[in-house]
């Protein structure tokens, strides 16, 4: 009997101590979300209207105009850039954006995954782990982006990814992440990044007539690039801020579950105790009433 009660302490502490961890790491993540969601509130106005304002420029512009960055092409050879976490403890965060990027090649790319034409050039350490784990054509430069967040680093990534199109590398660039909601609330999602996708015009819509300073060809050459550099950068935040929100979620509930694990072993302990002391209590009435015989 002492060796169960003893052991029942031991989970005890055990749980105490795990319990203790998950606040704590509760509390760093909110005072992280708190600065990752200030950032992208900012920044996701901005990058809308600018993929909005790319987007009708784009679609407005006659097709005789040279755009490489817009050039559709058969999807050959594709891209894909998922961008998971650096660590663990999130929750099916990281699950789920892997598991999203595969079924991205299993309903789009297939044959082209087939054939080997299929690359993944993932941002944060999980997706690097994975795809290089698991056999994925794999660009290794640019999975350590979260260990030093900040435009220009972002940027490089961008830059490569354009770079890699214009070349003929890649007819198809796609990113896949979190669109960040609230705390509790991420939406995955697998957006096409190149080439620049075009309005599609409906019934009843009205040609947008754009007047262009400096010229077409200055803006194509100079604003394009800026505004994809900007709509990765976003998107980056956007995980961002959805990592730290799914690990906060998940600490909190894991606090939760050890509540309940508490309580249910202090039960188990009571009750352990109760019967270690009528079993002693018998035992000495038992002894007494032997002597006295």
């Amino acid at each position: 009997m002492s060796g169960q009660l003893k052991e029942v302490r031991s989970r005890i502490k055990s749980v105490t101590s795990t319990q203790q961890i998950t606040k704590a790491m509760k509390m760093v993540s909110a005072a992280k979300l708190r600065r990752a969601q200030d950032s992208i509130l900012q920044m996701r106005p901005y990058a809308q209207k600018l993929q909005e304002m790319l987007s009708n420029i784009v679609s407005s512009i006659s097709s005789d105009m040279e755009m490489p960055l817009a050039e559709e092409r058969a999807p050959e050879r594709v891209l894909l850039i998922p961008i998971t976490s650096d660590r663990g403890l999130c929750g099916a965060y990281n699950t789920n954006v892997i598991k999203l990027t595969r079924q991205t090649i299993a309903e789009k790319y297939n044959e082209q995954y087939n054939r080997g034409n299929v690359t993944i050039m993932p941002i944060g350490k999980k997706g690097y782990e994975y795809f290089s784990r698991y056999g994925y054509k794999v660009v290794d430069q640019y999975w350590t982006l979260f260990s030093n967040l900040n435009f220009d680093n972002v940027r490089a990534a961008a830059v490569y990814a354009q770079k890699a199109f214009l070349n003929k590398e890649f007819d198809r660039v796609e990113i896949v992440y979190s669109q960040f909601k609230n705390a509790a609330t991420q939406r995955f999602v697998s957006e096409p990044y190149l080439p620049i996708p075009r309005v599609e015009k409906t019934e009843g819509s009205k040609n947008v007539d754009f007047i262009f300073e400096p010229s077409k060809e200055t803006l194509i050459t100079e604003l394009m690039p800026k505004i994809l550099n900007t709509q990765v950068y976003k998107a980056v935040l956007d995980a961002n801020a959805s990592e730290h929100g799914a690990r906060m979620t998940a600490m909190d509930k894991a606090s939760e579950n050890a509540n309940e694990m508490l309580r249910s072993l202090k039960i188990s302990y009571n009750r352990a105790r109760q019967a270690a002391i009528t079993t002693e209590l018998t035992e000495i009435v038992s002894g007494a009433a032997a002597l006295q015989g």
